[in-house]
């Protein structure tokens, strides 16, 4: 089943307005985890639009190969927009550093992945939790305008109902979705408290490049592109008929800027999800990856995925009703799973081939 809703292709009106605002009248911005997989997409799309940036990451797992790529593309006229701190958000003095001077703040910087969480609550919880606080106490210090944070579809935990919808959520599954929780209300309070203006964006299963296929806790994508084409069989967790809203990353990288300078009233001190609208089941998700590989790697037709138990913390169903967000920030995906997918294959293989020329 692959209910994704198709997108158009082309930029729609509001997120080009808004690029030639940006373009005209640069602000300087804060990206949290500027190593990562959606922050380093963030710093590329803010350095083409001539902004001032600074970028925060400690490479717990970001990649600093990941700054490396953006600047051969950007070029170094853009390049140089970039401050670069080196640091963890657990420190609140590196916070209230790299908050210096900022309009707008894109907080991504967090410890990922709900098995991670299972494994190590503590750890999850001190960047999180208490980094989140950190960000948000140097944001406020610092006066920055508006603070916008990577939320997560984690937290509708058990809520059965679908799409799901911002002001419905169920008991958090995991220490990771707790986390991700704790973020919202940390931000409504901070907002009626100290009058900081904050947007969070529960994000859906995210892909694209820079996201990173080695480790025990990689995200599905690119770890399923990594092992087909190393020659291996893919596991999925369960029959394979759960189901998840995909999301291209530029359609987050969209968000994001809508978020962070939309001016319509009650914006802010609100939840948003970031998402496509559709869903696709993990079954659906191996064929559409299997069959995209074989232009790159014709043995891998035929080869079937092998099956295990069910992930603890895993929510069985995710469909995001986006229709907030379109109504609210203007946003409109332009990326359906398969209208993504091939960019994001691209992206995978020339990482496989240069990691095997190295090796």
């Amino acid at each position: 089943m692959d209910n994704t809703a198709e997108g158009q292709g082309a930029s729609p009106p509001r997120i080009e307005q808004v690029r030639g605002e940006l373009r005209a009248a640069p602000r300087t911005w804060l990206v949290t985890g500027a190593g990562g997989f959606i922050g380093s997409n963030l710093v590329e799309e803010l350095l083409r639009l001539g902004q001032r940036v600074v970028g925060l990451d400690n490479f717990a797992t970001g990649r600093r190969q990941n700054l490396h790529d953006i600047r051969e593309i950007v070029g170094e006229e853009a390049w140089s927009g970039l401050r670069f701190v080196e640091g963890d958000i657990r420190d609140p003095a590196t916070c209230a550093a790299a908050c210096e001077g900022v309009d707008l703040v894109l907080h991504q910087a967090a410890l990922g992945s709900v098995p991670r969480s299972i494994a190590n609550p503590a750890a999850t919880n001190q960047v999180n939790i208490d980094g989140f606080l950190n960000m948000l106490v140097a944001a406020r210090d610092a006066k920055v305008a508006r603070f916008v944070f990577a939320a997560s579809s984690s937290t509708y935990g058990d809520h059965p109902a679908l799409p799901k919808v911002e002001e419905r959520i169920g008991r958090p599954l995991s220490p990771y979705a707790v986390t991700k929780l704790v973020n919202e209300l940390y931000a409504h309070v901070f907002e009626g408290t100290y009058g900081i203006e904050t947007v969070g964006l529960r994000y859906f299963n995210v892909f694209g490049r820079r996201q990173d296929p080695a480790g025990a806790y990689a995200a599905v994508i690119p770890l399923w592109v990594a092992t087909l084409l190393g020659g291996g069989r893919c596991r999925i967790n369960g029959d394979g008929e759960s189901s998840r809203d995909f999301c291209y990353v530029d359609n987050v990288v969209q968000a994001n800027l809508l978020a962070a300078t939309t001016p319509n009233p009650g914006v802010t001190r609100e939840i948003y999800n970031v998402a496509v609208g559709g869903r696709t089941t993990l079954n659906d998700l191996y064929a559409v990856i299997r069959d995209g590989l074989l232009p790159y790697e014709p043995r891998v037709a035929g080869v079937e995925p092998e099956y295990g138990p069910f992930r603890d913390g895993d929510v069985r169903h995710s469909q995001a009703d986006i229709s907030k967000a379109r109504r609210v920030l203007g946003y409109e995906p332009q990326f359906s799973l398969r209208q993504g997918m091939p960019e994001a294959l691209r992206y995978y293989v020339a990482q496989a081939n240069a990691a095997a020329q190295t090796a």
